[in-house]
């Protein structure tokens, strides 16, 4: 009897362990995150997530930049064919504008792209790994960067935040910066970026130690920490794998044919692959091009594209910042006037939202714009040697550090731009070189912030809009907003607001004051 027990629980349990072993299925479609970054293949995948980020943000970080300055009008059709860029334009934006809240969102997702490298991936099984990791580093400091001189006291996000941790609170100035700093000295002193093998070098597109460099001398500069940021934008100037361009015209620098050149210090890569010009969709140089889309002006092909829209266009006031400065070849290869454009066989049929000037250093030409302008192959400039001269100038003029180096690092730009040489340097020249060097290129509202300009110089944004005619004329209008509701206010717009969905979901984000 105890026998026929033992065979009937001896059959039980193996019964039992044989369904068990029936029902432990390998789960199909995960992959285990460890053997996945064990791969080069998959590490470079990853990778190549935060470059493609990137290069999305041409058109939302761009346009929203260059709108909150002093620069350009809005621009387009007539009053309201964009009200978003109006509203960023004219300081009449509220917490739900589209364009900051996708300009932010695009910031932390390319945070989260980071994390994901640097919560998976161990810099020592490999030296793919390791550069990667730098990269990752790099890029997180980067988007840190712009959403601190924004936003002031973002959240802190330095891993992937499991589903309890989605509030996360504002961080303190302190925190952010040193996050930053952290970030950028990691991946410096890693040695796993790659940098140039010389000036001309066009084939060292990733992110370089230079690149990081550059960032954190900027972080040190925006923190006022003179000393610190001179002395690594000295070590890029003396690295010698940069230079200013001066191989065709100013405004050709931008153009396809120039791409990856001696003065670029990071850019999003574009490959003109007519079987897959799909993946170069994008509306940047569609919204800025010169409003000609609806017969409104006629531009002979050798010109430019001809079918733009027009949105983003200079104000008289950059004009006469150029010619305050006596720079007439820079402004001529940065923007064109009514009579320059005329004299290239370019006529204005109807009155366009513009002050009589016509961007032409981000112009596209005619064989670049495809798709009808929908894609190009266009290179997207991020940075350039230029910039690391003149916030190195910067640094050194208001650190006391070297002052010299100042005045050397800005007469090489006023050089290129066929300006006398300074004998000395002031803090307002600087600001002068820094404002008609980078029209355009997504730098002046983050300075006009820091310097404490951006009251005086975007107060009375938004009261007028200018109408050009067909002949050349220039009427001034009013926009129907008053002083109360346009233009800079102090007490509010030193900040972007944080936008509406996130302080609808985060319970624990503090908005900024004004909004």
């Amino acid at each position: 009897m105890k026998l026929k027990n033992i065979l009937i629980a001896a059959a039980a349990v193996i019964t039992l362990s044989s369904c068990n072993d029936l029902l432990d299925i390998p789960r199909k479609g995960v992959l285990d995150k460890d053997v996945y970054y064990s791969k080069e293949e998959n590490l470079l995948s990853s990778s190549a997530a935060m470059y493609l980020e990137v290069r999305g943000w041409e058109y939302n970080v761009q346009l929203c930049k260059n709108m909150l300055t002093d620069d350009f009008y809005a621009g387009g059709a007539a009053r309201g064919d964009n009200v978003d860029l109006e509203a960023l334009n004219e300081f009449s934006f509220t917490s739900e504008e589209s364009y900051i809240e996708s300009m932010f969102t695009t910031y932390y997702t390319l945070v989260y792209k980071a994390n994901v490298i640097l919560d998976n991936v161990d810099p020592s099984t490999s030296a793919t790994a390791a550069m990667v990791v730098a990269e990752a580093h790099t890029l997180r400091a980067w988007a840190y960067f712009d959403l601190i001189s924004m936003w002031g006291n973002p959240p802190v996000v330095d891993h992937q935040l499991s589903p309890s941790e989605y509030s996360v609170p504002n961080g303190s100035t302190e925190e952010l910066w040193k996050m930053v700093e952290d970030d950028l000295t990691a991946a410096i002193d890693s040695g796993a970026l790659p940098q140039k093998s010389g000036l001309n070098d066009k084939s060292t597109w990733r992110v370089t130690k230079q690149f990081a460099q550059a960032i954190l001398g900027k972080a040190y500069l925006w923190q006022e920490k003179f000393e610190d940021a001179a002395k690594v934008f000295d070590e890029i100037v003396d690295s010698g794998l940069y230079d200013l361009f001066d191989a065709d015209a100013f405004g050709n620098m931008f153009l396809s044919a120039n791409d990856m050149n001696c003065e670029s210090m990071f850019e999003s890569v574009r490959v003109n692959d007519n079987d897959n010009m799909g993946a170069n969709v994008q509306l940047f140089y569609l919204m800025t091009s010169w409003r000609a889309s609806g017969g409104e002006m006629t531009i002979p092909a050798e010109v430019c594209f001809n079918a733009g829209w027009g949105f983003v266009n200079p104000t008289k006031d950059l004009y006469d910042e150029f010619a305050a400065a006596g720079d007439t070849y820079r402004r001529s290869e940065t923007m064109k006037t009514y009579d320059e454009i005329k004299a290239m066989g370019v006529t204005v049929n109807t009155n366009v939202i513009n002050a009589g000037y016509w961007m032409w250093k981000n112009r596209i030409l005619t064989d670049e714009a495809v798709y009808s302008g929908w894609a190009t192959f266009r290179d997207v400039r991020w940075m350039r040697f230029a910039e690391v001269l003149l916030c190195g100038a910067e640094a050194h003029l208001r650190g006391n550090y070297q002052a010299e180096k100042a005045v050397t690092y800005v007469n090489r730009v006023r050089s290129r731009a066929k300006l006398s040489a300074l004998g000395s340097v002031k803090l307002e020249d600087i600001k002068r070189e820094k404002r008609l060097e980078f029209v355009g290129e997504s730098l002046r509202f983050q300075d006009l912030l820091r310097w404490g300009d951006a009251y005086e110089q975007l107060k009375n944004n938004g009261l007028e809009y200018p109408l050009c005619a067909p002949n050349g004329t220039v009427t001034m209008n009013p926009t129907g907003k008053s002083a109360a509701n346009a233009g800079f206010k102090q007490g509010k717009h030193e900040h972007l607001p944080y936008p509406y969905t996130e302080t609808t979901l985060n319970k624990n984000v503090k908005q900024n004051p004004g909004y």
